[in-house]
């Protein structure tokens, strides 16, 4: 058993029959009445996020997870094929598994949280960002904008960024993974 003081991003728990993971967290400590944890769930079998209050000291009930990197393969539908880059083991998940299925570029490194007692995968850390080439853009035109304008870019995932005027098809671009939004352009 682990208590509010343990609670951290990443943290696995159980929590109403479910498995969740703690996207973020913040303590509060209110100058009237007791401290307490502000947390944001995310479950690990269906992936719906959800808000809650746990009050300070409260007990979780934690779960025992191993993080194994994998190598993504192909996907076929819905199912995603990955390889563990140790054993060469391969494994099939849903995509609603997965955090950001449309950024996914095959040959990525992910990491695969995996439940310790029932071998079962739990959820997938994709790389804090990605680098993708685009495919098709419109072309942007000076002088209509007054600051920061953006246009869409399909890259080579299929995904749909925003991006600023001067990206072009073939740029190679960044993307964070977490928003989905364009960093930077990349030059190689």
């Amino acid at each position: 058993m682990a208590s509010t003081s343990d609670i951290r991003n990443g943290l696995c728990i159980k929590f109403n029959h479910d498995i969740y993971k703690i996207i973020e967290f913040l303590h509060v400590k209110p100058g009237k009445g007791p401290a307490f944890v502000r947390t944001k769930l995310k479950s690990l079998t269906n992936g719906k996020v959800l808000d809650n209050t746990f009050s300070a000291g409260h007990k979780i009930d934690e779960v025992r997870v191993e993080t194994h990197e994998f190598q993504f393969l192909y996907a076929e539908g819905d199912l995603y094929n990955f390889m563990h880059t140790e054993t060469y083991e391969q494994i099939q998940l849903n995509k609603a598994i997965l955090d950001a299925p449309d950024l996914l570029k095959e040959g990525t490194t992910v990491k695969v949280i995996i439940n310790a007692e029932t071998e079962a995968p739990l959820s997938v850390d994709m790389p804090a960002s990605v680098i993708l080439e685009v495919t098709y853009s419109e072309p942007g035109v000076k002088g209509n904008t007054s600051t920061n304008a953006t246009k869409p870019a399909t890259v080579e995932t299929g995904a749909n960024v925003n991006v600023p005027l001067f990206i072009n098809e073939g740029d190679k671009i960044k993307i964070d993974t977490a928003t989905g939004s364009y960093m930077e352009r990349v030059k190689e």
